[in-house]
């Protein structure tokens, strides 16, 4: 079975870019693309995260991005979606900028790592990005299904753990006509797996993520990650903002 994967902007951050790239661009100020990624191809409609409830829709933003920035409804009408047409959501985790529109997928099941489950009812004070008002309605509904290894939740679908970012953090690889992508399931861009001479020239292949559990295993999951598939979507490059599709 092979997917078509369609990046859609439900959101966007700016933080210093060092947030990215870890000890490698600071001061710089860089704007990121939330993204819900709608995978096309099977008799299930499937969204990987569905990103934040009330994004900022600003010219600036979008200039910044170079793509559109949508509200999770019009981003699935693009597809002549509604979000009740949703049969399966895929979660790299739940921070809530992964998961602020789980509730109006009233149809869907959700498959995310125990681990989240876990922590989002009970996080480390350092992390306040989980907030289980955003899953509550879904786990009282019995929508939610945990996953405590890789796993196969639909032919040509696969989720990897890659505890990176989040301790449950997982990837989602994908059978495409391109060959196998990987949706990787951590804060990464571009830069992240193609670092700038400066930084090869330290003996780095790639560059861990700026926000992490720990530095040494997240540049050894990314190298990982990388090599797992033909081609690596990171959870947070902007240049996918400008393209609908992912073949």
């Amino acid at each position: 079975m092979n997917w078509k994967i369609h990046p859609i902007v439900v959101g966007t951050k700016v933080f210093d870019k060092s947030m990215m790239t870890y000890q490698y661009n600071q001061g710089k100020e860089f704007v990121i693309p939330l993204y819900v990624w709608y995978l096309e191809g099977g008799d299930k409609t499937v969204l990987v995260d569905t990103g934040e409830m009330h994004p900022i829709c600003s010219e600036d933003r979008e200039q910044a991005i170079g793509g559109r920035i949508r509200t999770f409804e019009d981003g699935l009408a693009e597809f002549g979606l509604k979000p009740e047409d949703v049969d399966v959501v895929l979660h790299t985790h739940l921070h809530n900028d992964h998961c602020e529109n789980d509730y109006k997928c009233e149809n869907a099941t959700f498959y995310v790592h125990e681990k989240e489950m876990e922590n989002i009812h009970n996080p480390h004070p350092l992390d306040y990005r989980y907030l289980a008002d955003f899953v509550e309605d879904v786990e009282d509904a019995g929508q939610i299904v945990t996953l405590d290894k890789d796993t196969e939740v639909l032919p040509g679908i696969r989720m990897i753990h890659t505890p990176a970012h989040t301790e449950g953090g997982m990837s989602v690889l994908v059978d495409t006509p391109g060959g196998k992508t990987l949706i990787c399931g951590f804060c990464t861009i571009d830069e992240n797996l193609n670092p700038p001479p400066a930084i090869r020239g330290m003996e780095m292949d790639v560059i861990p993520p700026g926000t992490h559990l720990n530095v040494k295993d997240a540049y050894d999951i990314l190298l990982r990650a990388r090599d797992m598939a033909d081609r690596v979507l990171p959870l947070h490059e902007p240049r996918f903002a400008a393209m609908r599709t992912i073949e």
